[in-house]
């Protein structure tokens, strides 16, 4: 699967939430609903940077391919920016972890130019969010913030993938 299309399920998701959180009032469900679209955000990323490894490494070597969709099977929410670095991205080699690096850095400048957003911290802000609703029952981070913050991180994605090609 195209790692793009794992982003399906969360941009069909805000679709149907985003006009349901609009007209809310209280502020608990749309904590909640922040919350709820935070793991699913996150989520999909996970499974977008599984997608980018196996089909690297199945692109190299069918063996190989299968090592790292077992490896990767069970990374279960280690996808901060260090993590991404130091344990995904490294052992392949310090060409991918500075390219990475330089492809990242690229996309910051533009959207940070064009958008005014930090990729990097809305990136961890999400992953912050995520955790905490999940092992607190609490959304640090407003449904809108949640959006936005998704849709910025996935600039981390798309560089990541660019760095896994050949």
């Amino acid at each position: 699967m195209a790692y793009q299309d794992r982003f399906v399920t969360t941009d069909n998701l805000i679709a149907h939430l985003s006009p349901i959180v609009i007209g809310l009032t209280d502020t608990a469900v749309k904590s909640n609903y922040a919350g709820f679209l935070s793991v699913s955000a996150v989520t999909v990323y996970e499974l977008a940077i599984k997608d980018i490894f196996a089909e690297f490494a199945t692109k190299k070597n069918i063996v190989f391919g299968n090592f790292i969709e077992e490896h990767f099977a069970s990374i279960n929410g280690r996808i901060k920016l260090a993590d991404l670095k130091g344990q995904h991205i490294r052992p392949f080699g310090s060409k991918y972890l500075d390219k990475f690096e330089k492809k990242l850095g690229r996309r910051e400048r533009i959207v940070f130019s064009t958008l005014r957003k930090n990729v990097r911290s809305d990136y961890s802000n999400l992953i912050i969010c995520r955790h905490k609703y999940v092992h607190a029952g609490n959304s640090t981070l407003t449904f809108q913030e949640v959006l936005d913050s998704y849709q910025t991180g996935k600039e981390v994605i798309h560089s990541l993938y660019e760095t896994m090609q050949r």
